[in-house]
C-alpha cells in the first residue's frame, strides 16, 4: 500500500501569508498606484485588438506564486511510504482418526447416536480452521484413508457428513486402534509442517486388526506426532439398534443388548506419551467442549511482518520551484517585457 504525507505539515501555514502578501502587492496596491498618462480619449484606444501578450501580462506572477508555493511545499518534506506486508504462518497438519465400528450407532448422544455427534463436531472444528491442512482416517475392523491431507474443507466437511458404521459401508467390524493409529501416524510422516497432530475418536478397546497398539503408538512417536484421544460415550451395558427389513421391505429397528467398553488407560497413554492430552466425552455438549479446547491448544502461528519503504518527494518540488521561478524571471525580462 502506498500513502503520501507531510512530514512537517505545519510549514504549510506559510501559504496564508503568502496567499495574502500576493493578493495586496499585485492587486490591492498595485491598482492604487497604476501608472497614468494623459489622453483627450480612450475609446479610439478601446477598439485596438489585444493581442496574446496582453493576456498574457500578468502570467509570470503567477508562476512566482506557484514556485513559492512549491517552495513551501518542500519545506513541508512530502513523504512516499510504501508499506509493505509478509506474513509467516507456522500450519498445522491434523489428521482426525473416526471409529465407525458398529457401537458407534449407540443412542446416547445427540441429535441421534455417537457416530452422528462426532461428524457434527468434526464438521464444525473443520470450519474453524483456515490455513491447516487435514486428513481424515476411519477404521473398525480395518482402516481406510478417507481424505489425505488437504485445504479443500468443503470436500472434508462432504465426505465427513458422508461416513456411515462399518456395517453399512460393509467393511469389517471391530476396533482396529494400532491398525488406525499407524494408519494416521503414515499419512503424516512425510509432513514438513512445524507441529503434527492426530486426533483419535474410539468409543471401544482393541480386538481386531494385524497392528497392535502399543507398535502403533511406537509409530506415532517415531515421527514426533502428538495424539489427542479421546473416549466417546458411557461404559457399561447398553443397547445398540439392530436394522432388519421385514417381509414387506420395511426397515425395522430393533435393539439387542450390548456392553460398552473404552481402554481408558490406552488412550491416556497414548497422549501422555506423545505430549497430547486425553479427553472423556460422554455427551454431545461435552465433545463440543473437547474440540473447542484442541482448536485453542493447537492455534496456527502467525506471524506478521510490517516493512515502510520511505521516498523523500521534496527534491521534485524544489526542482519544479526553480523551474518556474526562472520561467518567470525569462518571461519578464524578454517577451513580456513592461516598459516604464
Amino acid at each position: 500500500m502506498v500513502t503520501y504525507h507531510f512530514y512537517y505539515p505545519y510549514f504549510l501555514l506559510l501559504t496564508l501569508p503568502v496567499l495574502f502578501l500576493f493578493w495586496f502587492v499585485f492587486y490591492k496596491k498595485t491598482k492604487k498606484q497604476r501608472a497614468s498618462l494623459k489622453w483627450p480619449s480612450t475609446i479610439e484606444l478601446s477598439k485596438l485588438p489585444k493581442n496574446l501578450r496582453v493576456y498574457m501580462s500578468s502570467l509570470p506572477r503567477w508562476l512566482y506564486l506557484t514556485s513559492i508555493m512549491l517552495l513551501i511545499m518542500a519545506l513541508a518534506r512530502p513523504q512516499q511510504n510504501e508499506e509493505k506486508t509478509s506474513k509467516n504462518i507456522d500450519g498445522v497438519d491434523i489428521m482426525l482418526a473416526l471409529d465407525v465400528s458398529d457401537s458407534m450407532l449407540i443412542e446416547d448422544m445427540k441429535p441421534t447416536n455417537r457416530i452422528e455427534a462426532a461428524k457434527a463436531t468434526l464438521i464444525r472444528f473443520v470450519e474453524g480452521r483456515s490455513t491447516d491442512r487435514i486428513g481424515v482416517v476411519i477404521f473398525a475392523g480395518e482402516a481406510f484413508t478417507l481424505i489425505p491431507l488437504t485445504l479443500d474443507y468443503d470436500l472434508i466437511k462432504q465426505r465427513v457428513s458422508e461416513i456411515t458404521t462399518a456395517r453399512k459401508a460393509r467393511i469389517k467390524d471391530g476396533t482396529a486402534l494400532g491398525v488406525a493409529l499407524a494408519s494416521s501416524s503414515g499419512r503424516l510422516k512425510d509432513s514438513t509442517a512445524k507441529t503434527r497432530i492426530v486426533i483419535f475418536l474410539t468409543d471401544g478397546e482393541n480386538n481386531s486388526g494385524t497392528i497392535d497398539p502399543e507398535t502403533g503408538l511406537e509409530i506415532a512417536k517415531g515421527f514426533g506426532l502428538k495424539i489427542y484421544s479421546i473416549a466417546l460415550g458411557k461404559s457399561g451395558p447398553t443397547r445398540i439398534p439392530v436394522y432388519t427389513t421385514d417381509i414387506f421391505g420395511n426397515k425395522v429397528k430393533t435393539y439387542q443388548p450390548f456392553v460398552s467398553t473404552v481402554n481408558e488407560e490406552l488412550l491416556s497413554k497414548m497422549a501422555d506419551q506423545t505430549g497430547g492430552k486425553f479427553f472423556q466425552a460422554e455427551g454431545e455438549n461435552s465433545l463440543n467442549q473437547v474440540f473447542d479446547e484442541i482448536d485453542k491448544l493447537e492455534k496456527t502461528k502467525i506471524t506478521v511482518n510490517k516493512y515502510v519503504k520511505v521516498k523523500e518527494l521534496f527534491t521534485e518540488f524544489l526542482k519544479w520551484a526553480l523551474v518556474f521561478w526562472l520561467m518567470a524571471y525569462a518571461l519578464q525580462k524578454t517577451w513580456l517585457r513592461r516598459l516604464p
